[in-house]
C-alpha cells in the first residue's frame, strides 16, 4: 500500500448545514464519525428536512456537543448564533427561537431510525429545475451527471432528502486534499478557496498534485485501522457560495467548480472497517 497523505484535519457537523467543530480524533462506525449530523431542521411549510440549500443562514451557525456521541446516541448539541447568542437543542422553545432568527417555521430533529421514512421524504419533486436550485447552477450551465451514483443510492436520494435513518446528502464521509483546493486557487487567485466552505470530514494533506481525490474512486483507503471505500468525486453544489465564518459570500467559487473541476471538489467514501482516526494518521491507498 502506498500512503498518499496525512490526516490534517477532523470535522464533525452536530446539526446538518450549520458550522461543526474540529477533533484531534474520532471514532468511525458504518454511519462515519459518531454523530456526524446528528440533527436536521425541517422546514415545516414543506414537510421536509432542510439544509443550507435552502436555508443559507444555518452557514452562520455554529454547534457542538456537549458530550461524545456513540454510534447509537446523539447527544444534545449548544447551538451558536451569528449574534453570540447560544442556544440548546433540549431548550423548551429551541423551534420558536430558530424559527425566528430564519424567519421560516422549522423544527429541529435528532436522526430518526431508517424505518421512519415519512420523516425523510422529499415533498417537493427533485425535478430539474429543482436540482438546478438546489446545486446553484446557473441557466448556462450544465447540471452533473448523476450517473456516477451507484443506482440503490440514487434512487435513495431522489425519492429522500437523505439516505433514511440519516441526515447526509448521500454518503457517510467526505474527503478533501489540500492539492484540490491548491488547483483550484490557480484557477481562481480572487476567491478563498477553504476547507470550511466545503464541510469535509477529513482533510488529507501531503496528496499527489492536482486533484488527487479522482485516483482514488472505486478504490479503499486505510487510515490506521479503519478501511474506507473511495467511491465517487463530490458534486457541490450553492453552499460553496455562502457565507461562513470569516469567509464572504462568493458566487464565483461555484462558477470556478463548475468551470474547471468538473463540478466537484474531493470525494465521497463509504466505511468498510469501523476504529479510530487521529490528525497526523497516514492514508494509505490500496
Amino acid at each position: 500500500m502506498a500512503i498518499v497523505g496525512r490526516i490534517a484535519e477532523i470535522w464533525r457537523y452536530p446539526v446538518k448545514s450549520m458550522q461543526g467543530e474540529a477533533l484531534t480524533e474520532c471514532e468511525l462506525s458504518i454511519l462515519g464519525i459518531h454523530g456526524d449530523r446528528g440533527w436536521a431542521l425541517r422546514d415545516e411549510h414543506t414537510g421536509e428536512i432542510r439544509g443550507a440549500k435552502k436555508l443559507p443562514e444555518l452557514m452562520q451557525m455554529t454547534a457542538t456537543y456537549r458530550s461524545e456521541p456513540r454510534a447509537d446516541m446523539i447527544p444534545h448539541a449548544n447551538i451558536r448564533l451569528s449574534s453570540g447568542t447560544v442556544l440548546g437543542t433540549d431548550d423548551n422553545d429551541i423551534n420558536e427561537k430558530l424559527s425566528d432568527v430564519l424567519q421560516k417555521s422549522v423544527s429541529l430533529f435528532a436522526r430518526k431510525p431508517a424505518g421512519d421514512l415519512d420523516h425523510y421524504r422529499r415533498t417537493v419533486p427533485l425535478t430539474p429545475d429543482e436540482l438546478r436550485e438546489l446545486l446553484g447552477r446557473d441557466p448556462d450551465e450544465p447540471l452533473p451527471d448523476l450517473s456516477m451514483f451507484p443506482p440503490k443510492l440514487l434512487a435513495e436520494i431522489t425519492e429522500f432528502t437523505s439516505p433514511p435513518g440519516t441526515y447526509f446528502d448521500a454518503y457517510p464521509i467526505h474527503l478533501l486534499t489540500t492539492s484540490w483546493l491548491a488547483e483550484l486557487r490557480t484557477k481562481n487567485t480572487g476567491s478563498r478557496f477553504e476547507p470550511l466552505r466545503f464541510r469535509p470530514n477529513f482533510v488529507i494533506d501531503g496528496a499527489a498534485s492536482g486533484l488527487a481525490e479522482l485516483a482514488w474512486c472505486g478504490k479503499r483507503l486505510r487510515i490506521g485501522k479503519v478501511e474506507l471505500d473511495c467511491d465517487i468525486p463530490t458534486v457541490r453544489c450553492g453552499m460553496t457560495t455562502h457565507e461562513t465564518s470569516d469567509l464572504p459570500k462568493d458566487l464565483k467559487v461555484l462558477r470556478t467548480i463548475v468551470r474547471d473541476t468538473g463540478q466537484n471538489v474531493g470525494a465521497y467514501a463509504t466505511v468498510f472497517s469501523t476504529g479510530t482516526v487521529r490528525v497526523g494518521d497516514p492514508v494509505e491507498l490500496r
